[in-house]
């Protein structure tokens, strides 16, 4: 009874210890973001997609299992493998069709995997090997695959050959099916048998409800067009609204519980790893950093990090406008980097204002897997995003003519 009263005694004094440590090393930081949750929906399991250019296939599904969420509230876990697999042939035949003169890639867009929901199907993540397995790593590692696909596709598409066969595809499908697995024509889920397009239908969403958003100038506003992006390979159109209003979608779909699929750029420095986002203003943030705006800019992307996450909550924003967004499209500022889900807004202890974003990297950095972007952050380094025509505000949809 001592011996069992002293280790609780001892516990105590040790749990006690790990809380004043932790306390110090925030106190340490006072500009850390404290965050206070304005709305959250409801989202799926996180996902690692590992060492594989994939964020558009994790991103993308996981918008619609929220959507599956929110419509029927059961939890689904959808397959990337099986979206990759027919993805990655598609691109390849066009890439052929166009005698390599465009792009093969690890990449895509939003609309790829909703492409394989109405043509393909879907089927659950056990109905195909575990991502990783079938070349004995315990998660995606892309790096042997593409070093045999992306030479094959380019040995067939640039071949000199006044004919070519079919049987590159049945080659393809070969190296495709030894890294990702075969896609199934059946499975079995909850008892039931589906094919992957009864699978799909079951799920009970529309698929003519998804529209992509974007906002430029170099086209009209209210009209549509296929951003020039190279993983937007299959050319699907976004509709093209001014910038405020990009961002009132945004959040009249959140507060009316929905999710964003959204597509942007994150090698911005204001990005971080720790699962923060800021759209930096270089001058200002050079000011408080201690350095002139010369040294700041001359600063490693790691000494930034750090600097930034010193300033926390206090980091300095731009003021992002129309014009700004693009001339950094033109100048390739903006980039096509990644694919996450928006799914809530929350606030810091300034008042300012934050997407909360799932992203697909497993469960790294402060927030395990999630981000806070500032609402700025991602008004300035959106390319593109898939969201549901009905989470639009009526007087923009009625713009639109949807």
């Amino acid at each position: 009874m001592k011996k069992t009263f002293l280790f609780i005694c001892c516990a105590i004094v040790a749990t006690s210890s790990m809380a004043d440590d932790k306390a110090k090393k925030d106190s340490v930081n006072p500009n850390k973001p404290v965050f206070t949750v304005v709305k959250e929906n409801k989202i799926s399991s996180i996902k690692d997609q590992n060492r594989s250019g994939t964020c558009w296939a994790y991103s993308t599904l996981s918008f619609f299992e929220s959507e599956i969420l929110k419509k029927t509230g059961k939890e689904y876990d959808l397959c990337e493998a099986f979206v990759a697999n027919h993805t990655y042939m598609d691109r390849a035949i066009q890439v052929v069709r166009f005698h390599g003169d465009c792009q093969f890639s690890q990449g895509g867009s939003a609309y790829d995997p909703l492409y394989c929901l109405q043509h393909y199907g879907i089927c659950p993540e056990d109905a195909m090997p575990p991502a990783g397995s079938l070349y004995g790593d315990s998660l995606n590692n892309f790096n042997e695959f593409f070093r045999l696909l992306e030479p094959y596709v380019a040995a067939i598409a640039k071949s000199p050959a006044k004919k070519i066969s079919n049987q590159w595809k049945v080659g393809l499908q070969g190296i495709l099916d030894a890294y990702l697995g075969k896609c199934p024509e059946t499975f079995k889920y909850d008892g039931k048998t589906y094919t992957p397009q009864t699978f799909a239908a079951s799920l009970g969403l529309d698929w003519n409800d998804y529209v992509s958003v974007t906002s430029y100038t170099h086209h009209p506003f209210w009209t549509s067009f296929a951003v020039e992006v190279q993983d937007n390979w299959r050319f699907p159109l976004s509709y093209n609204v001014p910038m405020d209003d990009m961002m009132r979608i945004i959040d009249n779909a959140i507060m009316n519980g929905y999710t964003v699929a959204w597509g942007g750029d994150v090698s911005e420095d204001g990005f971080t790893r720790q699962g923060l986002a800021y759209a930096v203003d270089d001058k200002a943030t050079s000011s408080l950093s201690g350095s002139d705006m010369a040294k700041w800019l001359k600063l490693t992307k790691t000494a930034k990090s750090s600097k930034l996450d010193s300033l926390g909550c206090n980091v300095p924003e731009i003021v992002p406008t129309q014009e700004m967004r693009q001339a950094r499209f033109d100048n390739w500022e903006l980039t096509d980097d990644h694919g996450m889900l928006i799914y809530g807004i929350a606030k810091d202890q300034n008042g300012k204002e934050y997407y909360i974003v799932k992203n697909s990297w497993g469960k790294a950095g402060e927030y395990k897997g999630i981000w806070y972007m500032t609402k700025t952050f991602i008004c300035a380094n959106t390319m593109d995003y898939l969201v549901n025509k009905n989470a639009i505000p009526k007087d923009i949809r009625k713009k639109l003519g949807i």
